[in-house]
């Protein structure tokens, strides 16, 4: 299994943080990457669009919103995975400061490297953790 990780830091309430991206359907409202999303199933599963015209579909396995995080597994998608989980986590550093964690378990597609799968989701999650922190301006 190769795995990929990216944190990072917000001046904001964990609360103020969750309310933007806790939403399941919420991505295309912080992630430049995501053009549209349709929920299906009573909001279970999102057919994204991305900004290029890819099509992903994800399930919602796990939602905590007093925990401010979730889980989902990736249905259909062009990304070379498959067995994927990812998490999206928002903590408490302190009334003002929260952590964002977005990582990810999955299995390489044959011919694509542990290391080409992980530095993708890698990029992924780091950009859109920055766009997302963007939208928390000091």
């Amino acid at each position: 299994m190769a795995t990929a990780s990216s944190v990072i830091e917000i001046p904001v309430s964990a609360d103020q943080v969750w309310q933007l991206v806790g939403g399941f359907n919420s991505l295309p409202d912080w992630l430049p990457l995501i053009a549209k999303s349709e929920p299906s199933e009573g909001g279970r599963v999102r057919h994204l669009q991305t900004a290029d015209g890819g099509v992903v579909v994800e399930r919602l396995q796990t939602f905590d919103n007093v925990a401010r995080t979730y889980s989902y597994t990736i249905v259909q998608s062009p990304f070379p995975v498959s067995a994927y989980l990812a998490t999206l986590q928002v903590e408490a550093l302190s009334d003002a400061s929260a952590k964002v964690t977005w990582s990810s378990v999955f299995t390489p597609a044959a011919g694509t490297t542990d290391a080409a799968a992980e530095e993708l989701f890698n990029g992924v999650y780091s950009g859109g953790l920055e766009a997302l922190r963007a939208n928390f301006p000091d």
